[in-house]
């Protein structure tokens, strides 16, 4: 592999893909360091808007042509696959290239402590979390979240080297390549069975992930993970443990919930109080989230006092079941939920709030997902009231596999429950507008574009 030398600082540096939500975050970080930076996507954005202001020479669309003689180092994102004429023109050249997974962990080294948050569901809330504590603790942290975090008003914050806070994400076991020093597994669920094999598989995944930290290093697991002990066993690091009960490390007592389903609750170090959080997300998971946070933040040295107080103070990312605002009398809710535990967790919030009708609108994401965990979305989506079906959104994917959402809308139909599909967000907008009657609450669901619908309906 390629090995980075840092303190040239006439490298240039080129991305492929340069607009993805992390990709754009370390060309910033290269820009705000003096590193020439290229890159090209297929189309313009804000943040490639942010990267041309900061300096860097950005070309629309990808072509050979951008692959100039002056380049040293080619990062390139999971989304681009051989076939890509700049990636392929690199290949032909025969340059340095580092996928952005490659060069995040290389980054990662330069910082005395460098935080990965991993697991199937809740990074980007827990690495949000964490990153609000080390904030107000009065870091100054580099941070790279994957969804956008108010506080610092985006994706990515350049700091300084004492700190590094990043999500780790298992899917092609790009987390392998990072270099942590303290590592976060919130849950190991069965998920992207397009590249692993079964739930052993991925158990095995996040093993390795735990091996690559150091002996002095840190890994905070939950203690209810599926193969806990085949993940943990023979560790050489410190484990620190977050659960449901005193069984573990950090754990929550006394729990309730407000109108809005935002809980509280006591958390416990041991045998001792840390003190009184009261969080301003809704749901049960969230509780999980914060003690990890909770746990991640002693382990790097941050005063338990400020811990709570950031905890209470944390007002979530975007399209983690963010408030949008209301039509008609009709609450929306949008959520980034995409797998059955994810849905289930984010319905059992809702509700707990006050509504007449709970309708779900969800967009399945990409095809492997849907067909192999079909009976598990069709039961945590049954906790709806109504629920309506848009396209299943492809990602990566093609339709090989003779899946629809018609097929999930039928599956939820046979549980005795309520669901319909429609083609396009145009019918979708169109059944709700007539069928919502005030009091009801709204939540567009799923990794994809399903948010657009809560924005037109909200206009």
């Amino acid at each position: 592999m390629y090995n980075v030398d840092f303190s040239d600082t006439k490298l240039h540096f080129h991305f492929i893909g340069i607009g993805g939500i992390s990709m754009s975050g370390i060309a910033e970080l290269l820009l705000s360091e003096g590193f020439p930076v290229s890159g090209s996507d297929m189309t313009e954005s804000e943040l490639t808007d942010r990267l041309r202001s900061l300096g860097a020479c950005i070309s629309y669309p990808q072509s050979a042509d951008n692959i100039t003689d002056d380049i040293s180092l080619v990062i390139y994102s999971a989304a681009i696959h051989e076939d890509n004429p700049e990636l392929a023109e690199v290949r032909r050249r025969k340059l340095p290239a580092l996928t952005r997974a490659e060069f995040l962990g290389q980054l990662m080294k330069r910082y005395a402590v460098s935080a990965a948050v991993s697991g199937t569901h809740g990074k980007t809330t827990t690495t949000s979390m964490l990153s609000e504590i080390l904030l107000k603790a009065g870091k100054d942290p580099t941070l790279s979240v994957g969804g956008i975090l108010k506080s610092i008003g985006g994706n990515f914050r350049v700091g300084k080297r004492d700190f590094f806070v990043t999500e780790a994400c298992e899917y092609t076991n790009s987390f392998l390549s990072f270099a942590p020093t303290l590592g976060v597994i919130l849950n190991v669920d069965e998920d992207h069975l397009d590249f692993f094999k079964d739930l052993n598989d991925i158990q095995r995944s996040f093993r390795k992930f735990a091996l690559l930290l150091p002996e002095n290093g840190s890994l905070v697991i939950n203690s209810e993970t599926k193969g806990f002990d085949i993940i943990t066993d023979g560790l050489k690091c410190r484990i620190v443990t977050f659960g449901s009960d005193s069984s573990s490390d950090y754990y929550p007592s006394d729990i309730s919930f407000d109108r809005l389903a935002c809980p509280s609750f006591t958390l416990h170090h041991a045998d001792r109080s840390l003190g009184k959080v009261s969080l301003r997300i809704p749901g049960e998971h969230n509780i999980g989230n914060a003690c990890a946070a909770a746990a991640a933040a002693v382990e790097m040295g941050i005063d338990e006092e400020r811990i709570i107080r950031a905890l209470s103070e944390f007002e979530g990312t975007d399209r983690r079941f963010q408030h949008k605002g209301s039509f008609n009398g009709v609450e929306v809710i949008d959520d980034y939920a995409h797998h059955p535990t994810e849905i289930r967790a984010s319905l059992t919030a809702a509700k707990k709030c006050e509504y007449n009708t709970l309708w779900c609108v969800f967009q399945p994401h990409t095809y492997t997902r849907t067909k192999a965990l079909l009976p598990e979305f069709a039961e945590a989506l049954s906790l709806a009231d109504r629920v309506v079906l848009a396209d299943i959104y492809a990602a990566r994917e093609t339709d090989t596999l003779g899946i629809s959402s018609e097929t999930l809308a039928e599956e939820i139909r046979a549980l005795g429950h309520n669901a319909c599909y429609f083609d396009s967000f145009e019918k979708i907008e169109k059944f709700l507008r007539e069928n919502c009657i005030h009091g009801d609450l709204l939540i567009t669901m799923g990794a994809g574009d399903v948010y657009k619908i809560g924005d037109a309906l909200l206009k």
